[in-house]
């Protein structure tokens, strides 16, 4: 069924309309594969965990963003892996980098998962994200702050070694959400690990 009303669309559409057609399908399924943004109320230490632990699966080494196989030696290099992460939901007071009560206490909970025994040894990059409302240097200064904020707190609060621990901010320039600029999720927290 799904060919025949495709091929009815290629017949009867102008080539313009079925190739912005294509670019809004392909754009959708790039941003829903930046994965769901957990909310504050929803963030335990076990979802994070499971977000942030590197993959291995016992025949894959990740290492650099790459998964090394002991499998075939001579087989082409593999594709690059995707850094474990978690996009964060942390909110903040209005235009600040001021964290929240409700923030505070789901970055508790980040805590208790970058001191679990899978993540321990790991360190990890915090990312802020803002919408675009603002101009962009607004934007990415406040990006900044609020990475920052997240790194602050979880290093003097819940005693995370502060190596362990980096800030960026990203701007308005990776919008989780590009069909609704100001949607709450544009406006978060991405906790990355970086594997050496």
């Amino acid at each position: 069924m799904s060919g025949l009303i495709h091929s009815a669309f290629r017949a009867h559409a102008p080539r313009g309309m079925f190739i912005a057609a294509l670019c809004f399908v392909a754009f959708g399924r790039i941003a829903y594969a930046a994965g769901p943004v957990m909310k504050e109320q929803d963030i335990n230490p076990q979802s994070i965990t499971n977000a942030l632990t590197p993959a291995d699966t016992g025949d894959n080494i990740v290492t650099r963003g790459f998964v090394l196989s002991n499998k075939n030696p001579g087989a082409p290099a593999p594709a690059p892996a995707k850094r474990p992460s978690a996009q964060i939901l942390i909110t903040f007071n209005t235009n600040s980098s001021t964290l929240t009560d409700t923030a505070r206490a789901a970055l508790d909970k980040v805590a208790v998962a970058l001191q679990s025994e899978k993540l321990s040894s790991y360190k990890f990059r915090v990312e802020g994200h803002a919408d675009p409302r603002g101009s962009a240097d607004a934007n990415m200064k406040l990006s900044e702050d609020r990475a920052a904020a997240v790194v602050e707190y979880l290093t003097q609060k819940d005693g995370i070694a502060s190596e362990r621990l980096s800030s960026v901010g990203k701007g308005s320039t990776e919008p989780l959400n590009p069909r609704n600029p100001t949607a709450p999720e544009n406006r978060r927290v991405t906790i990355v690990t970086v594997v050496d």
